[in-house]
């Protein structure tokens, strides 16, 4: 792969990524260096990430607990009080090595700690490589309500090593293919056949589909930093997954999902949806739906959860004016920003999920 460029930092990949950013470290006057990893990433990859960093800086290694209900700020209490107590300074750098949670909080940490520490994202997972280390956005849920507390503040650079994505079970990778199968839903309809074909998905093309999906978000992402247009489009499929994840985390007697799960069944209703208000063909709606089936198991609803997650839908961060704002699809590539839908279509679009 080849370094991408962006306007206000640099993503590295394996092939050359190390040197520049140990090259990049040695030139900076850092007083100590932070890594930031969960249990998860602690066990599973700061042994080979160790290995590749050269510094003669001092590494402290700060420890989380894997898992959605420890992005709060509860645990971020914890990490300020350890940097205290650590003595970490204005001059001091964040490594934050994980996937999503630990990308999102270290950011957060680091972007709130003394004002401000410079800090670098390694994620080690599919869905942290193409979604939540690119684009700037970092924060903690509050209670099971997601990313409700957090800034957009871009990390001094992204280092993506593909070999860690070898230490996921499947249900973590298919959390990441969600992500880059919504790329293609409103970007780059031929990057989304790809996904047609399972064969496509391999390890030899993995790298591949990585690059071309992060170069979709961040080409979104620079032009609208603070997602005032077009960076809305990146919520196709959120607005319902993220009150069904949330739903999933509240509530004992629900199936637990992954972001990517709650966002695939996410994109499948709002893919109704957009046979519903944007006239979206339905060969289209029945072919993309099939697609994302080949790779999530269908999750069952009961009336009343489908209920309670339509009242979660307040809380989405998109919502204005008690407007709850929804991003459609008019054609595969062709996304339409702040569709408002009432609960009508909202059950129907849960309706023809079940019959899928």
């Amino acid at each position: 792969m080849n370094l991408l460029q962006l306007k206000d930092y640099s993503i590295h990949f394996l092939n050359t990524g190390y040197q520049e950013v140990n090259k990049w470290i040695s030139g900076r006057d850092f007083s100590k260096i932070f890594v930031l990893v969960d249990s998860n990433s602690h066990q599973h990859c700061l042994k080979l990430f160790l290995e590749e960093i050269e510094t003669d800086l001092e590494i402290e290694i700060i420890e989380i607990q894997a898992g959605e209900a420890y992005k709060s700020i509860e645990t971020c209490n914890q990490l300020w009080q350890t940097l205290a107590d650590l003595d970490a300074d204005k001059a001091s750098l964040v490594l934050n090595l994980g996937g999503g949670v630990v990308t999102d909080i270290g950011g957060f940490i680091a972007s709130t700690f003394k004002r401000g520490l410079s800090f670098i994202h390694i994620p080690t997972t599919l869905l942290g490589m193409v979604d939540a280390a690119i684009g700037g956005k970092n924060g903690v849920n509050a209670g099971a309500l997601k990313n409700q507390i957090g800034v957009i503040n871009t990390p001094e650079k992204v280092m993506i090593d593909p070999r860690f994505l070898s230490t996921l079970d499947q249900a973590e990778m298919r959390s990441g293919l969600a992500e880059m199968i919504k790329h293609g839903f409103i970007a780059d309809q031929a990057y989304l056949d790809t996904f047609l074909d399972l064969s496509a998905f391999s390890v030899e093309k993995l790298s591949e589909l990585i690059e071309r999906s992060i170069e979709i978000k961040t080409e979104i992402s620079e032009n609208d930093p603070h997602e005032k247009g077009m960076r809305k489009a990146l919520n196709f499929g959120h607005t319902l997954g993220h009150a069904i994840e949330s739903y999933s985390i509240k509530n004992d007697n629900f199936p637990k999902l992954l972001h990517g799960e709650a966002v695939a069944i996410g994109m499948i209703l709002a893919l109704n949806l957009s046979v519903q208000k944007q006239s979206l063909n339905k060969n289209t709606y029945e072919k993309y739906v099939k697609l994302i089936k080949t790779y999530f198991t269908k999750v069952e609803f009961s009336e009343k959860d489908i209920s309670e997650v339509v009242k979660l839908l307040k809380h989405d961060k998109k919502n204005t004016k008690g407007r709850i704002n929804f991003v459609l699809l008019s054609n595969i590539g062709q996304p339409v920003l702040d569709c408002e839908v009432n609960n009508e279509m909202i059950y129907k679009a849960f309706e023809a999920y079940k019959k899928a």
